[in-house]
């Protein structure tokens, strides 16, 4: 797979529609978003009033809508977040692209439009009195090195509206003058780099790529290719950022174990000669709930990715809520083929979980 070739320019998200709402517009960061959008061709709604209105029920136009509006106390107020991090924050909520087993469906409310949020130093300011105060990498020994960690990626991925939020980018610059052992983490799907490159990032960025394997992307609808994202990999590898993998959703698709070797092949070529990409690999396997089910089912009726609750376990979250995992031996035999890999392919990797 050629990773130094050079790459043909990212395909980017042009959403159809955006509404902005009276307060976002008072943010110059706000306005910012609202006049990239408008020079990409979007339609700009300006709303009378601060709360959102007009969002499309079809979940087609919803997918091609952002809504540039203000987060409230509540909502940029940072959570914990484990396995993953200390501590997540929201630079946005909701996804363009169309993936079958979408995480974020059942768990947003309302349509699936893109919410980005103007007031980004607001956000940015919540974080400080946080720092050493996590129990994820903040208390576990074998992550101190990480420093405190504070999660994007929760609710969106951060890298496919880059171009017109403009929001990842100051908040790394925003880490990267941050003299403190912090780490800011986001995973994507996406293979926009390109405004990355440059930043001052200080190495206190890790980039988290989310990879599968082939068989799997007939599932990831709008999402960039597996060599468009390896080849993203490269670049932003080569340009000093720390890099992860999120092996998510695994699957076990036909043959599945040469799939999943060949995948984590692949990464590690696209890193071979990087300068200390300090590689992490987080693995995930598919589950989905009663209400992730319905909703996605309902917006990709054809799809034929596997969510019969007959076929899976029933575990319940620290929640107390219901969720279909693979049964306890597809589970043990995924685990071992995926981790025999990654110590073959990627030994200097750190895996953090298995979940």
């Amino acid at each position: 797979m050629p990773f130094d070739a050079p790459s043909p320019p990212a395909r980017l998200w042009v959403p159809k529609r955006v509404l902005v709402t009276p307060a976002a517009m008072g943010w110059a960061h706000g306005a910012a978003m609202v006049e990239r959008a408008a020079a990409l061709g979007a339609e700009v709604v300006r709303l009378k009033a601060d709360r959102l209105s007009g969002l499309p029920a079809d979940y087609r136009e919803a997918k091609r809508t952002l809504a540039v509006t203000v987060a409230s106390p509540s909502r940029r107020r940072p959570q914990p977040i484990p396995p993953s991090a200390d501590w997540r924050f929201d630079l946005a909520e909701g996804c363009p692209a169309h993936c079958s087993y979408c995480y974020l469906a059942g768990s947003l409310s309302g349509p699936p439009v893109v919410r980005a949020y103007a007031n980004l130093p607001e956000i940015l300011a919540e974080l400080p009195p946080l720092l050493g105060k996590g129990q994820v990498t903040s208390a576990d020994p074998a992550r101190a090195a990480e420093g405190t960690t504070y999660e994007a990626s929760c609710y969106t991925d951060p890298l496919g509206i880059e171009h017109v939020t403009g929001s990842l980018a100051e908040t790394i610059r925003f880490f990267g003058t941050w003299d403190a052992p912090v780490g800011l983490r986001f995973t994507t799907k996406y293979d926009g780099v390109e405004p990355l490159l440059d930043l001052a990032h200080g190495r206190r960025t890790r980039i988290r790529f989310s990879v599968n394997a082939r068989g799997t992307e007939r599932h990831e609808g709008g999402a960039p290719r597996m060599p468009a994202r390896l080849a993203a990999l490269r670049r932003a590898a080569m340009a000093g950022y720390r890099i992860g993998l999120t092996v998510a959703p695994i699957m076990p698709v036909p043959a599945w174990e040469a799939a999943y070797d060949a995948l984590l092949a692949d990464c590690a070529a696209a890193l071979d000669g990087a300068p200390e990409p300090d590689l992490t690999v987080e693995f995930i396997t598919h589950r989905f709930t009663e209400g992730s089910r319905e909703v996605l089912q309902g917006w990709y009726p054809g799809s034929d990715l596997e969510m019969d609750p007959e076929q899976r376990s029933r575990k319940l979250t620290k929640f107390g809520s219901a969720k279909f995992v693979f049964p306890k031996a597809t589970m043990a035999d995924l685990r071992r083929a995926l981790e025999a890999s990654a110590a073959r392919h990627l030994p200097g990797a750190r895996r953090l979980y298995w979940t």
